[in-house]
């Protein structure tokens, strides 16, 4: 729902993570956030959320007043779990309002 997010507890790193019923392939990997500095994305293949691998790590750039829109072309890799750290920010707290997982 777009009138829905997760927001941090204010200290850093901060981390989400998404799991998938099965091991999917990936080919993109997109995020909707806001004041995010520096992000991680990683992946596990395992069947618990354990053992992650880093994919992509970037600096975002700051968008006064509007959603940071950031889109990971992702050479094809397998996953059941993406784990999003959140590793600094622009401010004391901020929020993800979308993710979304391309492949099949």
């Amino acid at each position: 729902s777009s009138k829905t997010f997760w927001t941090t507890t204010g200290m850093f790193p901060q981390e989400l993570i998404i799991g998938f019923p099965k091991c999917v392939k990936i080919s993109k990997v997109a995020i909707q956030c806001y004041l995010v500095r520096t992000l991680r994305i990683e992946r596990s293949t395992s069947k618990d959320p354990v053992g992650f691998e880093q994919c992509i790590e970037k600096d975002l750039q700051h968008t006064e007043g509007q959603l940071q829109m950031e889109e990971f072309p992702l050479p094809e890799f397998q996953a059941t779990y993406l784990r999003f750290v959140i590793k600094s920010a622009f401010d004391h707290f901020v929020s993800v309002h979308r993710v979304m997982a391309e492949g099949t």
